[in-house]
C-alpha cells in the first residue's frame, strides 16, 4: 500500500493540481476573468441567499387550461360533423362539458362513431391504464356530451407546466442573469429564483404576460361605438388598445398569422420618427400567410394583438412579401426591449399568476456570507488543532490532505459552474469533518497495529490497508444519502447534497491517494523505527 511508481505518484499530484487550479478564477474579479480564455472562465455562482436576488412562485391558471381544452374539443367536434355532413344544433360549452345535438336520428350512430375517434388514450405509447383524453356519452334525444376526466386535466397541466418552464427559462435568460433556478413545484406551480436581480418588478412583468401575439383584420363593417352598445358581429370581438387612454377596436376572430410563426424579434428605432419599435421576422410558413393576407387586404387596417389587447392597427398600404416588418405603438426603449424578449421566447400556454414574491437584498446576502465564512473558519481551525494535538506529525499530513480536499471541492464546483448556497457551505464544512474522520480511522488502525507488536513501516502499511473497507462503507452510505437528498430535495437541499456528494468523492481520493502518498514519501525519506502518532 505504501509503494507508488513514479508515474502513479505523478498522476495523483497532477490530478489534484489541475482540479485545485479550477478554483483559481474565484479569487479574481469577474470583469478580469471575462478577459481570460473561455475554458478558464468557469467559477462558482453565489446563490440567492448569498448575493441577494428575486424569488417568485408562479401558478398556472388551471381553469384557463380546462377552458382551452373544451374550446379545442368544440372546434374538433364542429370540424368532424361538417366533414361528414351531419346536421347539428346547439354546439356549445356548458357546465364544463361540450354539447352538440344531432338533428337527424339516423345520423346519430355515424356521429357517435366519428366523434369517439377524437378521444385518445392518455400517455401515448407509454400506455394509459384505460384512461382517455375525453369521455363521449350519448345523453339521449340526439344529445352528445364530451367531458374531460380529471386524469386528462392532470396530464394536460403537467404538459403545460413543462412547456411553461422552458419558456420562462428562455425569458429569464434573455435578461442576462446568471444561473437562475427554475423548477416545478407541486402540480401547478413554478419556482423562479434569480440571483443578483434586485428589482423583481420587470421580472414579474415579463413572466406574467402570456405573450400570445396574433395578426388579425380590423372589422370595418361596424364602428367601435356600435360595438360598445352590444352590436358586435358574431365573427368579431371588441378589444381595447394597450395605449392610455384606451381605444376600442372591433377585430375579427380569425387569426391571419400567429406569433408562434415568428423566428426573431429585435428592438430598434424608426429611421423616420426615431421612436422605439420592434422589428420581427416570420418563418417560411408565416411569411407566406402574411404576404397573402396583406395582398388581399390592401387599403384595410389590420390589428397586431398581444394578449387580447391591440398594440397598433396600421393600414396596409402595399403587400408585405419579405416576411418581416415592424411594430410601433408608443413604446419606451425598455418596453420595446421587453416585447422583443417575450416574442423571441414564445407565448406561454397558459397565464401565470405570482402567488409569492420575495426579494433578498445584498446586505442579507453579505451577512450570510460572513457568517458562513466564520463558521467555516472556526470549524476548520478546531479540526486542524485537534489533529495536530492528537496525531502530531501525522496530524500535519492529515491537515495538508484536508486542505487539498477543500480546494478540490471548490475546483469541481467551479468546473460545473455550480451555484453555491448557504446550505452548500454547510455541506463543505461537514465534508471537512468527514475527511478528517477518514484519517482518524487510518491513524487509529495504525495505533492498534503498533500495540499488536508490528514494526513502524508494517503498522503504517497495515493501517491503510485494513481501514480501507471501513472508510469505503461509511462514505458510500453517506453518498447514497446525498444522492437521495439531491433526487427528492429542492433548492437549498439539493445545494447541500451536491457539495456533500462532491466532498465525499474528493475525500475518498485524498484519504487513499494523497494522504497515503505523503506518508509513503515520508517513510521512504526517513525510514522510521517509530511512528510519531
Amino acid at each position: 500500500m505504501l509503494y507508488f511508481t513514479r508515474w502513479k505518484a505523478l498522476a495523483i499530484v497532477l490530478t489534484a493540481l489541475v482540479v485545485c487550479l479550477c478554483a483559481v478564477p474565484n479569487f479574481f474579479p469577474e470583469a478580469q476573468v471575462k478577459s481570460w480564455p473561455a475554458w478558464a472562465q468557469r467559477r462558482l455562482v453565489l446563490g440567492l441567499d448569498l448575493q441577494g436576488g428575486s424569488y417568485l412562485l408562479l401558478e398556472v391558471d388551471a381553469n384557463y387550461v380546462r377552458k382551452q381544452k373544451l374550446d379545442q374539443i368544440r372546434g374538433d367536434v364542429q370540424k368532424v360533423v361538417r366533414e361528414n355532413r351531419i346536421l347539428y344544433t346547439g354546439l356549445a360549452v356548458r357546465n364544463d362539458a361540450v354539447e352538440v345535438r344531432i338533428s337527424k336520428e339516423s345520423d346519430l350512430p355515424t356521429a357517435l362513431s366519428k366523434l369517439r375517434e377524437l378521444s385518445q388514450p392518455l400517455g401515448g405509447l407509454l400506455g394509459s391504464n384505460g384512461q382517455r383524453s375525453m369521455e363521449v356519452t350519448d345523453a339521449g334525444g340526439g344529445l352528445i356530451k364530451f367531458t374531460v376526466p380529471q386524469a386528462a386535466i392532470t396530464e394536460l397541466l403537467r404538459r403545460t407546466i413543462e412547456q411553461s418552464i422552458q419558456i420562462v427559462e428562455r425569458r429569464v435568460n434573455e435578461l442576462g442573469t446568471v444561473e437562475p433556478v427554475i423548477q416545478r413545484q407541486g402540480t401547478d406551480r413554478i419556482l423562479v429564483q434569480v440571483p443578483g436581480l434586485q428589482d423583481p418588478t420587470r421580472l414579474k412583468e415579463l413572466l406574467g404576460k402570456t405573450a400570445k401575439m396574433e395578426f388579425r383584420m380590423v372589422d370595418t363593417s361596424v364602428s367601435p361605438d356600435q360595438a360598445q352598445q352590444g352590436r358586435v358581429p358574431p365573427d368579431s370581438e371588441l378589444l381595447m388598445s394597450t395605449s392610455s387612454p384606451k381605444v376600442p377596436y372591433v377585430v375579427k376572430k380569425q387569426v391571419l398569422v400567429s406569433g408562434g410563426e415568428l423566428t426573431d424579434a429585435q428592438p430598434g428605432f424608426d429611421q423616420r420618427t426615431g421612436e422605439p419599435i420592434v422589428s420581427f421576422k416570420f418563418n417560411t410558413t408565416g411569411a407566406r400567410k402574411f404576404a397573402q393576407a396583406t395582398s388581399e387586404n390592401v387599403g384595410l387596417p389590420f390589428a397586431i394583438v398581444l394578449d387580447n389587447e391591440v398594440i397598433s392597427a396600421p393600414v396596409i398600404r402595399e403587400p408585405i412579401t419579405g416576411g418581416q416588418g415592424q411594430i410601433s405603438g408608443n413604446f419606451t426603449v425598455q418596453s420595446a426591449n421587453d416585447l422583443a424578449v417575450l416574442l423571441r421566447a414564445g407565448a406561454l400556454p397558459a397565464p401565470l399568476t405570482v402567488v409569492e414574491e420575495r426579494t433578498v437584498g445584498p446586505g442579507l446576502g453579505q451577512d450570510s456570507i460572513e457568517k458562513g465564512e466564520l463558521a467555516a473558519y472556526v470549524g476548520s481551525i478546531l479540526v486542524i488543532v485537534f489533529m495536530l494535538v492528537t496525531y502530531r506529525l501525522f496530524g500535519v499530513f492529515a491537515n495538508i490532505a484536508v486542505t487539498i480536499n477543500v480546494a478540490m471541492i471548490f475546483g469541481l464546483l467551479s468546473l460545473l459552474n455550480a451555484t453555491l448556497t448557504l446550505p452548500g457551505i454547510a455541506g463543505i464544512v461537514l465534508t471537512v469533518g468527514i475527511a478528517v474522520d477518514s484519517n482518524v480511522l487510518i491513524y487509529e488502525r495504525i495505533r492498534e497495529e503498533l500495540r499488536g507488536g508490528r514494526n513502524a513501516i508494517s503498522a503504517i502499511d497495515a493501517g491503510f490497508t485494513r481501514a480501507l473497507a471501513t472508510i469505503l462503507d461509511s462514505n458510500i452510505t453517506t453518498f447514497i444519502a446525498a444522492a437521495v437528498l439531491f433526487y427528492i430535495g429542492t433548492g437549498p437541499v439539493r445545494g447541500f447534497a451536491v457539495t456533500l456528494g462532491i466532498g465525499i468523492i474528493t475525500t475518498v481520493f485524498t484519504a487513499f491517494t494523497m494522504t497515503r502518498l505523503i506518508v509513503a514519501t515520508w517513510v521512504r525519506w526517513k525510514r522510521p523505527q517509530t511512528v510519531p502518532i
